[in-house]
Formats: C-alpha cells, sequence, structure tokens
C-alpha cells in the first residue's frame, strides 16, 4: 500500500522498534506500516467509529476518543512518537493539542493543509469564495477545518512557545515534490514538522 506522502515521511523518520502513538489515525495505515516495516509499538487514537473498526480489523491496537479531551489521560513521556497528521487544523484547541503531544511523546511529528499556499490565495482573490483543492476537497460548510494554518503561523507558534523544530518537510501538490524552507509559506501545500521540548 502506498502511504499519503505526508505520512511516508514520517514513516521513514521514525526509529525501528520505538513506541509510538498516532493520534487520529483514521484507518491505521501509517500504524500498519511502522509496525510491518519498523516492529513499532504502534497505538492509535480515533474519534471516527468507522475508521476505529477498520484499523482494529487491521490487527492494530486503536482506541476511539477526542484529541482535545483524550490526551490527558496519557502519562508524561509514555511515547517515543506522538503522530498528528493532517489533524491540527480539526481540533478545537489546537495549542493545547500541541502541548499534550510533547508531554506524552518525546517528539512530535506534526503534519497539516497549509493555507497560504498560492492555489488557495489565488482561489480566494480570484473567485472571492473559499477554494476547494486536491488538499481542501469539500466546500467551506463541509470541511472539518475549524483552524486554518500557514506554515509561517506554526513557525511563529513553536518559537513563541520555545519548542524546538528538529526537522521539516514541505510538500507541494499530491505528490511527494519537496520545496525548500524559504519559499515553503506559498509554495507548499502541506507541511511536515518533528518537534521536541
Amino acid at each position: 500500500m502506498t502511504l499519503r506522502p505526508d505520512l511516508a515521511i514520517i514513516a521513514a523518520n521514525v526509529a525501528s522498534g520505538a513506541r509510538v502513538l498516532d493520534i487520529g489515525c483514521g484507518d491505521g495505515a501509517l500504524m500498519a506500516e511502522l509496525r510491518d516495516r519498523k516492529q513499532v509499538d504502534a497505538r492509535g487514537i480515533e474519534i471516527d467509529p468507522l475508521n476505529v473498526s477498520l484499523a482494529v480489523a487491521r490487527g492494530l491496537s486503536v482506541i476511539q476518543g477526542d484529541a482535545d479531551t483524550d490526551l490527558s489521560y496519557y502519562p508524561d513521556d509514555t511515547f517515543d512518537y506522538a503522530i498528528l497528521s493532517q489533524t491540527l487544523q480539526t481540533t478545537r484547541a489546537p495549542d493545547r493539542v500541541l502541548h499534550e503531544l510533547l508531554r506524552i511523546g518525546r517528539r512530535a511529528f506534526v503534519s497539516f493543509p497549509n493555507f497560504a499556499y498560492w492555489r488557495v490565495r489565488w482561489s480566494l482573490l480570484w473567485s472571492g469564495h473559499m477554494p476547494v483543492t486536491a488538499a481542501l476537497p469539500v466546500s467551506w460548510y463541509e470541511t472539518e477545518n475549524i483552524h486554518q494554518l500557514t506554515i509561517n503561523d506554526f513557525r511563529t507558534f513553536v518559537a513563541d512557545h520555545g519548542v524546538v523544530v528538529e526537522n521539516a518537510w514541505f510538500l507541494s501538490g499530491g505528490s511527494a515534490r519537496r520545496i525548500g524552507p524559504a519559499n515553503a509559506n506559498w509554495r507548499a501545500e502541506h507541511a511536515v514538522f518533528l518537534l521536541r521540548r
């Protein structure tokens, strides 16, 4: 199975044998990849009951839960990595969720769509409507995204909160084509950050 580009980056950069919590794990595709290829002890939390069922059917340890409320039940430093892929913008309190990620994981991977991507900007400017793109495929009233953020917003947030960025990857389109960090805010459609306290 081919992983989504941001998940492929995360999978390539998680150490073999690590303990991982995938928050908003969807159907468990990343967890299965980490378990099968890197012998990772992967656990997941997912809000959608159908996705929980799909992940459990893969033999994965996934519980139904909400990133906004249920991360507080995990003890400090329980995991080597806490992963939040394409979920930050859907949380009610992204600042608290990021704090929890870095409390329960020694490191955290965070990936999100960049709302400053030039096609998104152009679509909004040209049509006057919230854009519908490959990365944002539904209308404004159907989207789960409640906190739109840009790469620069995220960079400012982590700097203001003393979070260390160990690495970052910026992707264009639906592919794994990489964009340099200097132009990422307007040229990258997705971002992946590896963080630590």
